[in-house]
């Protein structure tokens, strides 16, 4: 069963130096008051595995981290938004480990399933090159990444049950496979429920894989905040 504490307590679970998966792409389906607790925190020399940075930068989602320089290295797919992180990387505060997206996904999957890698020819002839290993199968050129696992995954999904059976809403994102590959997963929802209210055909990750369950922003508030943050950025 999954244990309910608040964000507060869920933070302490992240120490200095510690790998960090966290949910979401551009502010869609991102543990937004988990991020927020880790920027007060402060814990420092992170390294973040996310599908790509902040929307837009200007310190919103993972980008509270950047510009507090908590993050030591990223593992991505896309970095393009975030001008801060961009900064960092080309000033070598930030190492980057950066692969396809859906290679990024099947680093990840492959990690929750215990599979020792992903054989893939995308990034074949780019600077993705420089990130793997080159393979020959068949007398075919392949970039061969290892698995991604963390030490914490933060999600984000939509509802959860107190045995931590979570259900999720519109995009889930990567999520439900980040839940799978990390030694501690805590799941930040919109509304905890009773033990079946949640039907089974609802549940998008098992309660199995979740450790934790912290309250996040109702989903009226999260409207309110992706509808400000996106006026703001897009001023930018």
């Amino acid at each position: 069963m999954a244990v309910q504490i608040t964000t507060a307590e869920a933070v302490k679970k992240i120490v200095d130096q510690s790998s960090v998966m966290i949910g979401g792409f551009l502010g869609a389906a991102v543990p937004l008051k988990m991020i927020d607790e880790i920027a007060a925190a402060g814990v420092k020399d992170l390294t973040v595995i996310s599908i790509g940075a902040g929307y837009r930068g200007g310190g919103v989602d993972v980008g509270k981290l950047v510009l507090n320089k908590q993050i030591i290295k990223y593992v991505t797919s896309h970095v393009g938004t975030d001008p801060n992180l961009i900064k960092q990387i080309v000033g070598e505060e930030v190492e980057l480990e950066l692969s396809p997206m859906g290679t990024f996904v099947e680093r990840v999957r492959a990690g929750g399933a215990g599979l020792g890698a992903v054989v893939t020819p995308v990034g074949m002839g780019t600077e993705v090159e420089a990130m793997a290993q080159k393979i020959t199968v068949d007398g075919k050129p392949y970039l061969l990444f290892k698995p991604i696992r963390a030490d914490v995954a933060i999600i984000k999904a939509y509802r959860a049950d107190p045995l931590g059976n979570l259900q999720y809403q519109g995009m889930s994102n990567t999520n439900p496979i980040m839940a799978t590959a990390a030694d501690i997963v805590i799941a930040e929802v919109d509304e905890i429920v009773e033990i079946g209210e949640i039907a089974c055909e609802q549940i998008g990750t098992p309660g199995i894989f979740v450790d934790y369950i912290v309250k996040g922003h109702r989903y009226e508030e999260r409207k309110m905040i992706y509808e400000e943050m996106w006026i703001a950025t897009n001023k930018l």
